[in-house]
């Protein structure tokens, strides 16, 4: 990889995804997708430095002075993380992709963390294939991908690793994906949400094939290489197994008390 980032070039690709097509949707002109905005509605200044609303979707003339106004953004940018954090949420890891090959390995890993945990759903990104984002997590520099206690973590993994994934219909092809939780409970929380009854899945893997653990979230997130997960099997409803493991503790309960009752101690109600 590059030992320093080619700026340059990095503008350049962000000039390219600046003047592609704005796309509408039901919400338009309030919503819209586009790597520099999600709303038809965007501020930018006049020729006295007097900020005003434009509506890009339906003027060309406001949409001519929004993207020169970005454009001198993008000129003006100091580094390629500044360029980055112009990008709208759903297309950092588009902008990663067209610009990992002028970046640095600092600057890769450090969009790249932000990019994955501030999409909505990385794995199915339209834009990005799995073995394009399985490549870069492949070429970030851990200790930069990872904050310091993460880090810490993802080295005192076992090995092998067991680990969870929750699914819904929204999802349910999509089992073999590069996010993985080591918690059942995040698994369950999103098998479950949206209304759903959807799958938690449980699967092996060598620590090896494992590139990031992202705890920033609270979902204890793994980032693997889905061909090598081995044991892939569907778990028990985890409700199930939390009315057993209360019943199972209720039970021990009552053994201990039923046994101290000899001695005067009061007995259990189950």
């Amino acid at each position: 990889m590059r030992k320093q980032t080619d700026l340059a070039k990095v503008k350049q690709t962000a000039r390219s995804l600046l003047f592609t097509d704005i796309h509408e949707t039901e919400f338009s002109p309030v919503i819209v997708s586009h790597p520099f905005t999600d709303s038809g509605f965007v501020a930018s200044p006049n020729a006295n430095g007097e900020i005003g609303l434009l509506n890009i979707t339906e003027s060309d003339a406001d949409q001519r002075r929004w993207r020169e106004y970005m454009g001198k953004l993008i000129d003006g940018a100091k580094s390629a993380y500044e360029i980055y954090m112009m990008i709208t949420k759903p297309y950092g890891l588009t902008f990663l992709k067209y610009t990992a090959q002028d970046l640095s390995q600092e600057d890769l890993s450090n969009i790249l963390a932000s990019a994955w945990t501030r999409a909505e759903a990385p794995n199915m990104d339209v834009n990005v294939s799995k073995a394009k984002l399985l490549s870069l997590f492949k070429q970030a520099d851990p200790t930069v991908l990872m904050e310091q206690d993460e880090y810490v973590q993802f080295k005192m993994l076992d090995d092998p690793v067991t680990v969870y994934r929750g699914v819904t219909t929204h999802n349910a092809k999509n089992v073999k994906a590069l996010s993985w939780t080591l918690s059942r409970e995040t698994a369950e929380w999103f098998a479950n949400r949206f209304g759903e009854k959807g799958t938690v899945y449980e699967a092996q893997i060598d620590k090896k094939h494992i590139y990031a653990y992202f705890s920033g979230r609270n979902e204890s997130e793994v980032i693997v290489d889905p061909s090598y997960l081995t044991n892939i099997t569907e778990v028990q409803d985890l409700s199930s197994d939390f009315l057993l493991s209360i019943i199972n503790l209720s039970s021990r309960s009552c053994n201990v008390q039923r046994g101290a009752a000899s001695a005067g101690s009061s007995s259990c109600m189950v």
